[in-house]
């Protein structure tokens, strides 16, 4: 890797092309020294400050180049020096900036930049990444276990610790697997200064953060998850950052990475800064970003959040808050030409990652390519699915009935996107409750309601993602200060439950039918969908080859015997899961473990059968 700037590297950072500019930009270690580049173009002076000059801004200047960029070698300088760049702005004000392209960062309460090397790590997942685009592929069964690193485990014998990289690879790797996870998705591990932002408010867009190790740590840890067959999302926040002093905020005395209007350029509800998107070096910053993670640390793909604070103008703002585009529109049109961008270049380059997207709207095409006129992610959450289930699991089963809308209205619209399913962190916080917590009845109603909500899921068409902790019924809600609660694994309910979300990772994994159609309409057919009164629904699931599975789902706590339902076929079909089954904590009320269809049309299908339904239960059936 050539570290000089060259005339064409100023040229494509102008132009907004460069998709390497951390190849360039940062501190990049040579035989003589470490060469030092940064953008500040508005800047009257820029210097190299750090542990090895007496962070004095006089000791170490850089030379301007055209475009604004300033660079500079610093002969003798060792890995593992902390540095900053003095920036004398354009307001005549001295500051002290981490690099915006550093590849590491000291730990909080710290906030200097260090100089790393980014190579020479020997990766050893070369099977994985072989493979890679069959597993992320849109018929391939994809189960997310998101996960918040600093609170997946601690060490209460030493001080409440967080694990390392490398403890947590080996416990992460082995709990995913047996779990019958396909991927996790890490809450952004990009560096920041305050915990309770949970990583979303970055400062250090190209460090790994040092809580938990080095670079060579993190790549280490998604070394080892891939070679136990498990896939790495990276939660990525390119819609806004903080105000703090060391960060990109008015980085050379002037809003550069942001607009200077603050009705474009400040997110208040977040108290955050908004990136310019229509500036072609920012732009670089960001594509660059993207394409570094899923690079260099081989990650699977980019969770990006927060897709519609990007898209509005008026995202969370009242009337003369914002400015509307050129045509008197509420859309970011810049925002909305780097999203197309982002996943074309993303996509061009590494075709096997997932680009998937948090967007709460109803922006029409997220998951569509750009040439039809869509954003070009390959995934978009389907947050109305969410909430519309979440609000119907919460009401009383006596009550239900007159909620049954809620879940059907997401079969109107399934395959209007590629969805993922999402039961994530944000539903488990802010007073919101644990998904336990939020289900109603007594204690044992609790469990069969939450077993029954992840069965729903998991049969549903879409890929799937729950928050950590939720797997085990955690009854308090999560808190990034604290580990898991596993000690509620002492109780048998709670090893039930997560044995029953096990058995239905490995069982949406191992059967096409419930996961090869995932987002077409020849996947899925509804069998009876408007038994209010009986609060049952029944839906059949269809892989390419014509197989189907039947999953039939009770929300009351009344035992139906009795209760007919078609099917596709005739025959002998298995009772493959029940969740009332008492090695989950249930009740054990079923069909024996298998059913024979009959010659007796019913639901518009020429074949039924009679079926017990477990109260607050899933039944799913397979063919034999």
């Amino acid at each position: 890797m050539n570290e000089r700037v060259t005339d064409y590297d100023l040229h494509l950072l102008g132009e907004g092309t460069h998709l390497y500019a951390y190849e360039k930009l940062g501190a990049h270690p040579t035989s003589t020294g470490v060469h030092f580049a940064v953008w500040a173009p508005n800047a009257r002076a820029v210097s190299v400050v750090g542990d090895f000059n007496g962070w004095s801004d006089q000791a170490t200047p850089l030379v301007r180049r055209d475009g604004g960029v300033w660079t500079g070698l610093v002969p003798g300088l060792l890995l593992g020096s902390v540095y900053k760049y003095a920036v004398l702005g354009a307001d005549g004000v001295l500051r002290e900036k981490a690099d915006p392209y550093a590849f590491a960062s000291e730990l909080r309460p710290k906030t200097a930049s260090v100089v790393t090397a980014l190579g020479g790590y020997a990766w050893g997942d070369h099977g994985w990444m072989r493979a890679r685009a069959k597993k992320n592929a849109l018929d391939a069964p994809i189960s997310i276990y998101e996960v918040h690193l600093g609170s997946f485990r601690r060490v209460p014998e030493e001080g409440n610790r967080w694990l390392t990289y490398a403890e947590l690879a080996e416990r992460l790797a082995d709990y995913a697997s047996t779990m019958g996870y396909t991927h996790v998705e890490l809450l952004p591990i990009t560096e920041h200064p305050f915990d309770g932002s949970w990583g979303y408010q970055v400062t250090g867009y190209y460090a790994p953060t040092a809580r938990f190790g080095t670079p060579h740590d993190f790549k280490r840890f998604v070394d080892v998850l891939h070679q136990r067959g498990i896939g790495v999302i990276l939660d990525w926040v390119p819609s806004h950052f903080p105000r703090d002093g060391h960060a990109l905020g008015t980085f050379d005395g002037t809003h550069l990475y942001e607009h200077a209007d603050p009705r474009q350029g400040e997110h208040r509800e977040w108290d955050t800064y908004v990136f310019n998107y229509g500036r072609r070096e920012v732009a670089s910053f960001l594509l660059s970003n993207a394409l570094y993670w899923l690079r260099e640390y081989h990650l699977d793909g980019l969770r990006v959040d927060a897709v519609a604070s990007m898209l509005y103008l008026d995202y969370n703002r009242k009337p003369g808050e914002w400015v509307p585009n050129a045509y008197g529109g509420r859309e970011n049109l810049e925002a909305v030409s780097f999203l197309r961008r982002l996943n074309e270049h993303v996509y061009g380059e590494l075709p096997d990652v997932l680009m998937i997207a948090e967007e709460s709207t109803s922006w029409p095409m997220v998951a569509r390519p750009t040439y039809l006129g869509g954003l070009g992610f390959g995934l978009k959450w389907n947050m109305g699915w969410m909430h519309d289930v979440l609000e119907y699991m919460s009401k009383d089963p006596v009550h239900r009935s007159w909620h049954h809308q809620l879940l059907t209205f997401g079969l109107l619209y399934a395959f209007s996107e590629n969805f993922v399913l999402p039961f994530s962190h944000d539903e488990v916080v802010h007073l919101k409750r644990s998904l336990l917590s939020k289900m109603p009845g007594d204690v044992w109603q609790k469990h069969a309601n939450l077993r029954l909500l992840f069965a729903f899921m998991t049969g549903s068409p879409g890929k799937k993602l729950l928050f950590m902790g939720q797997e085990i019924g955690q009854w308090q809600e999560w808190s990034h200060d604290r580990s898991l609660d596993w000690h509620v694994l002492d109780d048998p309910r709670h090893r039930g439950l997560q044995r029953c979300v096990a058995d239905l990772n490995h069982l949406y994994r191992s059967i096409p039918a419930l996961h090869e159609l995932d987002c077409v309409p020849e996947g899925f057919r509804w069998i009876e969908c408007n038994d209010a009164q009986n609060g049952v629904f029944s839906w059949e699931r269809r892989d390419r080859a014509g197989e189907s599975v039947v999953l039939v789902c009770n929300f009351t706590p009344v035992v139906r015997h009795g209760y007919r339902i078609g099917l596709p076929s005739g025959g002998r079909w298995i009772e493959t899961l029940n969740t009332d089954a008492d090695a989950y904590g249930g009740s054990n009320v079923g069909n024996g473990g298998a059913v024979y269809a009959e010659d007796m049309a019913w639901h518009g299908r020429h074949h039924s059968v009679s079926l017990t339904l477990p109260p607050l239960g899933a039944l799913v059936l397979r063919r034999s």
